[in-house]
């Protein structure tokens, strides 16, 4: 479903959150999109519940981290990416992938090989490819689950800003539940981690741990007048990144549930602002000034809740939709659909 109006600019780097909005980095150097990324998976186990430190979490993680490198038609891209698994899957962003034809991943101890994409989501800025390297090479990282997130938590982000391989910043989690764009225009990638660990440009991608090594988040994003770290980043959150990873391994693309109708951003509900010709929503007959009140018995009280209900469910299922119409509660089937790219 649609959220608020968002435009990215890739020549700029800057993505527009809605009316008033200060802007949003998507990470470049020099013109060109930089992504770093890290990740853990089948690391050495840690209890639950014991800290580590900064400089545990980057022993245990920095060899999971990749080099990427993607070239097009007259153009590079460097950034960055993890290791998901041992079969060879790297997790990057989607934009330092879109428009390239071949692609290269450095390792940490230098060694370099060819690798294939598998698919992107530009939905949520996430991409998988498989990198042609020997078992020995592969050092997966390991998820944790951003669900168990609280603010306050410390994390630490690790990237190459700048061009700084492997640089450690640290910091908490300022906030949850945010909405960031992406580069999917329209559409919002919800549930988003922000962040003061210090992020700048060369960072995005890169991984967001929590205290016992694990990558909670993919740091995609950042919130800044003159397009540097001003302490509000913005990480992907792992438990989207596990969902949209394993669909683009399975199947080679992502699919996302689609209602079809745009949200007022300055009403506090989910205010129905216009209602897209063919969507679900036109045929389920909901109109400009409809109110949803919940989705399948789940409570919706504002944009960000509609859109984490849609998110839920799969396209071809059908939900039920309640909306309150000039004071009225009003019940809808809707049939979903799949959101457009």
């Amino acid at each position: 479903m649609t959220h608020t109006s968002a435009e990215v600019d890739s020549c700029s780097g800057s993505v527009g959150a809605g009316a008033g909005a200060v802007a949003y980095s998507i990470f470049t150097d020099h013109g060109n999109t930089v992504v770093r990324q890290v990740t853990v998976q089948n690391a050495q186990p840690v209890a639950n519940g014991t800290p580590l430190s900064v400089n545990s979490i980057y022993r245990r993680a920095y060899r999971g981290v990749v080099e990427i490198t993607a070239r097009g038609t007259g153009n590079s891209a460097e950034g960055s990416g993890f290791v998901y698994d041992s079969s060879g899957h790297i997790v990057t962003n989607d934009h330092v992938v879109q428009g390239a034809q071949s692609f290269s991943v450095k390792f940490w101890n230098g060694k370099t090989y060819s690798a294939q994409l598998i698919g992107g989501d530009s939905s949520t800025d996430l991409a998988v490819l498989k990198v042609n390297a020997p078992a020995s090479q592969l050092y997966p990282l390991t998820l944790g689950s951003s669900g168990n997130l609280v603010v306050g938590d410390p994390v630490v982000a690790i990237g190459s800003p700048f061009g700084l391989e492997e640089t450690v910043t640290s910091g908490i989690v300022s906030a949850l539940h945010r909405s960031i764009a992406s580069l999917n225009q329209g559409f919002s990638i919800t549930d988003s981690i922000q962040t003061d660990a210090a992020i700048n440009h060369g960072n995005s991608g890169g991984p967001l741990l929590n205290a016992q090594g694990q990558v909670v988040g993919v740091n995609s994003q950042i919130r800044s007048d003159s397009g540097d770290n001003a302490g509000v980043g913005f990480s992907i959150p792992s438990d989207t990144v596990r969902s949209i990873a394993g669909q683009l391994i399975s199947n080679g693309k992502a699919v996302h549930a689609y209602l079809g109708v745009a949200l007022d951003s300055t009403a506090s509900s989910a205010r129905v602002a216009d209602v897209r010709p063919g969507t679900p929503a036109a045929k389920a007959n909901l109109r400009s000034g409809d109110v949803v009140t919940a989705v399948d018995g789940t409570t919706v009280d504002s944009a960000e809740a509609l859109t984490r209900a849609i998110d839920a469910h799969k396209p071809g299922e059908t939900v039920t939709v309640k909306i309150r119409r000039n004071g009225k509660e009003i019940t809808a089937q809707v049939k979903l659909a799949s959101r457009p790219s």
